[in-house]
């Protein structure tokens, strides 16, 4: 009785590793070499729209040629290091549709070369549907110059939103000079995305994204700080009036960081 169990215990084990398996989205690009092993994987949403998908596609490639490349080069200065071929992976994944045209996708990276630790990234794409190319969000705002008003509130959000993270993971004791270290800065503050909101075709803030190092230690992961649209709302143009909307859906908080 008890070894029929086992075997039934085992064979689910592996049925619902096969399913693991198969759900894993096939790669859209990919190269496999004695040395390095890398893959691009675009989701559902972004290969529904040929004009998204190509962009993102030939993102994808470029990246994985040059890793190739760069892997090519670091193998014949030094063949000790590839005793495990390196591996990289880039996926591309829809956060929100605003208004059914500004679609706002993380794309996020792996890597392992061979080190304590595989790395991770993440970083960030603003698609206009409507004229067919990446944007950023300065469309949104009155403003969005160097230390001006603007970057000023949505520095101040953000270190407000990572503060109260890092106190629900238990670090806020660790180093806080990386978050003071944000800068004010449109290119310098961090990734951004547009946040999911509760009424629909709008977008609830703007979602920050920070790769473990960036804010704290390894140990710590990744982090998302997300600041809400109502602290922005005195720097918003009529279109950042017209987008913007609603609350942070709960769904959205609890997304693995």
């Amino acid at each position: 009785m008890l070894a029929s169990r086992a075997t039934l215990a085992a064979a689910l084990a592996c049925l619902a590793s096969l399913c693991a398996i198969a759900a894993e989205p096939k790669p859209d690009f990919s190269i496999k070499t004695k040395w390095l092993e890398a893959s691009v994987t675009l989701d559902a949403k972004i290969k529904a729209d040929p004009a998204l998908a190509a962009n993102c596609l030939a993102d994808g490639k470029a990246w994985a040629q040059k890793n190739r490349a760069d892997a090519d080069k670091e193998r014949k200065q030094d063949p000790d290091l590839f005793r495990n071929a390196w591996s990289y992976e880039r996926k591309y994944d829809t956060r929100s549709v605003v208004d059914g045209r500004y679609v706002s996708i993380v794309r996020a990276d792996y890597e392992y070369t061979g080190g304590a630790h595989p790395n991770s990234s993440s970083d960030t794409i603003l698609w206009d549907k409507s004229a067919g190319k990446r944007i950023s969000i300065r469309p949104f705002f009155t403003e969005t110059a160097d230390n001006g008003p603007t970057m000023k509130a949505m520095r101040q959000g953000v270190i407000a939103s990572l503060t109260a993270e890092k106190k629900k993971r238990g670090a806020e004791d660790t180093d806080a000079s990386a978050i003071e270290g944000i800068e004010p800065k449109l290119l310098k503050i961090g990734p951004v995305a547009l946040a999911p909101s509760t009424e629909e075709g709008k977008s609830s803030g703007l979602n920050f994204y920070y790769a473990p190092y960036a804010v704290g230690s390894y140990a710590e992961g990744e982090y998302v700080a997300f600041v809400p649209w109502e602290t922005l709302k005195p720097y918003l143009t009529p279109e950042g009036v017209r987008i913007f909307g609603g609350t942070r859906p709960k769904d959205d908080e609890g997304r693995p960081q």
